[in-house]
């Protein structure tokens, strides 16, 4: 295995305002140093702790959920809100995927939220296959750090830990659905040139939030991990003046406030014009609750044939081969990929044959109705 550089805690005593810095998936809390120790420069008290499963064996990481995870972020904010009157939340890459769900459950204790290189998704159908290709492959191999300069030091697992990793698709279709419930001024930082995290991700945040006061910061020199590439002073200095601006109430939310106002009092106006009068001992909802309801339709589901249930097993067993054959190199069965191969192609056109053929079939059994659809 090899060495990952300082896996441990960051403790950094300051000033009463805190600041939460969470890192990425498979990383330590040495992969953001620079952007802690610039926190704790401008007097601020830092704790960035490090996540369960993270930098000790990327088999410890497999044992591990998103729950885990969340736990440990939630434990450490508590622990920083004990020694600080204003509490800030800092997460890079997967690190601000816990950042927003953690504004999400307490945004009313958070001050505001910094993200750099959020992921909060990925759309890459190669994902969709993991809850099967985890029963089979434990790890595949994770690249170096994605960084525009040169860094001496591992901050992360070789190795990319599956069941880990499909955890983390469940915290990233958590936070996504529920954007909506983040309202702490936010600061979104990203990379254009990122090759880990698609830059879509932190426009998915910005246009999906409700918070009054977001600031957009754009890094062009850097990759992924802007803490150790060329733009770690300018990723310190924004966000430290964007704490500030926060604290002193420097930015400016009234236009929104205005326009939240003119909505809640237009909702007013049109509640205030319905009569609501109860004098009768009945009112509209118990007369309908009285009536009939609209019963939802419940057609039956399409059964499969024993034939195209045999195609579709074919499928999912010779597809499962060919990806464990990928991933690892290895030929389980000593066949090679080409039987494989054809027995999936072999299962996919009989599956859409007899399916296609089925629907016909139904179609012809209609033709002498009335012509309704239902």
């Amino acid at each position: 295995m090899a060495y990952i550089a300082n896996p441990l805690d960051i403790r950094l005593s300051g000033g009463k305002t805190g600041i939460l810095v969470i890192h990425g998936f498979t990383g330590t809390p040495e992969s953001v140093r620079p952007w802690a120790e610039g926190f704790h420069d401008a007097g601020m008290t830092v704790m960035c702790p490090a996540l369960p499963g993270h930098g000790t064996r990327w088999e410890d990481l497999n044992d591990t959920t998103w729950g885990d995870w969340y736990a440990r972020v939630e434990e450490t904010f508590l622990e920083l809100k004990t020694q600080c009157d204003r509490v800030f939340v800092a997460g890079f890459s997967v690190g601000g995927a816990l950042a927003l769900r953690i504004a999400q459950i307490r945004g009313s204790e958070i001050e505001g939220v910094l993200l750099c290189n959020a992921s909060i998704f990925d759309d890459r159908k190669i994902l969709w296959l993991l809850p099967v290709v985890k029963r089979f492959i434990k790890s595949f191999k994770n690249g170096t750090m994605d960084v525009n300069q040169s860094v001496p030091r591992r901050m992360s697992y070789e190795r990319m830990p599956l069941r880990a990793l499909d955890s983390l698709r469940k915290l990233w279709k958590v936070v996504e659905e529920n954007l909506y419930f983040v309202d702490v001024p936010l600061m979104v930082s990203y990379s254009i040139n990122d090759h880990v995290i698609h830059p879509i991700n932190s426009e998915t945040i910005i246009e999906n939030v409700y918070s009054a006061s977001i600031r957009e910061i754009i890094f062009k020199k850097s990759f992924h991990n802007v803490s150790w590439d060329y733009d770690a002073d300018f990723l310190i200095a924004e966000s430290v003046q964007f704490i500030q601006d926060v604290l002193t109430g420097e930015i400016d939310e009234a236009e929104d406030i205005d326009e939240r106002d003119l909505i809640n009092a237009e909702f007013e106006s049109i509640v205030s014009t319905l009569n609501l009068d109860q004098s009768t001992g009945t009112t509209y909802l118990d007369e309908l609750d009285k009536s009939a309801h609209f019963q939802e339709p419940r057609p039956r589901s399409a059964s499969l044939s024993q034939s195209s249930k045999l195609s579709l097993y074919a499928i999912i067993a010779s597809g499962a081969y060919i990806l464990i054959e990928g991933f690892t190199g290895g030929d389980p069965l000593h066949m090679g990929g080409w039987p494989a191969v054809a027995l999936f192609s072999g299962g996919v056109a009989s599956f859409i044959w007899r399916t296609a053929k089925k629907r016909q079939s139904a179609a012809d059994e209609g033709n002498g109705d009335d012509g309704a659809v239902i």
